[in-house]
């Protein structure tokens, strides 16, 4: 085995303290999440203060509906996340165990869901306020990769939703399960990529750098839709090119299926992550083409 990368002794815990009997702890993940919606809502407020980068130099909210909004977003990542993750990845557990369905303390959140959950509270918020919601769409794709960074570092502090086995330099041996049952190991270690951090780079850093240069350099805020399908596509694109590396979900593990594949003809096909990106990719597209031909259409 080439050499290869320990994993950081960083314990999943940040803090954790004990009172009346219970235990009470604050996890990276749960930080990740508050940071990256605190992080999200300052930028998205510094946007809306700016009218100069909205259509007709008027930023489609106020400060205050930013905050109001926050809540809806969050009950579309945590509803629309979990119900994603038990539709699409364990439907079959779930019908025959529905009382865990709500238990998201358990573990199980789909991204591909709760980004449908933020869709759906965007469109009800903006109704609800009489607002443009495709403006207000642009704003929170643009923030949306602050999140992404920092979950997926959480992930990779977790050591959990690791890569396939590699001999890459920069594979690292992760604890626990991930540590075994991988062809080829010596001495029970297992090097893999950390696929965490590709898409910490890929979906989180490059992607965010992009839509904000975007948004606030090159005027794409003033064409609606633009930054939404670039945020689509661009994610789908970076989800889709890890899923090589990623490690597959167990449950499409199977003596025929090795890779993990999703869909499958004779061995090749899709792995889930690969699967629900397409539309997304094909979605952001769409988008950014509306958004063009609806611009032109303005000042014809």
């Amino acid at each position: 085995m080439n050499a290869v990368l320990p994993f950081p002794d960083i314990a999943p815990e940040i803090v954790s303290i004990t009172l009346f009997g219970m235990e009470f702890a604050l996890r990276w993940y749960a930080l990740a999440y508050i940071a990256g919606i605190v992080i999200g809502w300052r930028i998205v407020v510094a946007t809306v203060r700016r009218p100069a980068l909205w259509p007709g130099e008027r930023a489609p909210m106020e400060p205050r509906d930013v905050e109001d909004l926050l809540t809806w977003v969050i009950l579309g990542v945590i509803l629309g996340g979990r119900l994603g993750y038990v539709l699409f990845y364990q439907p079959g557990y779930y019908l025959s165990h529905p009382g865990e369905i709500l238990q998201v303390w358990q573990g199980g959140m789909a991204f591909h869901g709760g980004l449908l959950g933020v869709i759906l509270a965007v469109i009800l918020f903006a109704r609800a306020r009489g607002i443009n919601w495709v403006s207000v769409a642009d704003a929170l794709c643009m923030v949306t990769p602050v999140g992404l960074l920092l979950g997926r570092i959480a992930n990779f502090i977790n050591a959990e939703l690791w890569g396939r086995p590699t001999d890459l330099p920069w594979g690292v041996i992760f604890p626990g399960r991930a540590a075994h049952d991988c062809a080829g190991a010596v001495a029970g270690l297992c090097a893999r990529h950390p696929s965490q951090l590709y898409e910490a780079a890929l979906e989180g850093l490059i992607l965010g750098a992009i839509l904000l240069w975007l948004g606030w350099r090159r005027g794409a805020l003033r064409l609606p839709g633009t930054l939404t399908g670039v945020f689509f596509a661009g994610y789908g694109v970076a989800r889709f090119m890890v899923e090589f590396v990623r490690q597959p979900d167990a449950q499409f593990v199977a003596p025929g299926n090795p890779l993990g594949l999703a869909f499958h003809i004779n061995g090749y096909g899709l792995t889930m992550g690969q699967t629900l990106s397409l539309p997304m990719i094909a979605f952001g597209l769409g988008m950014i083409l509306w958004a063009r031909r609806r611009a032109q259409a303005q000042t014809a």
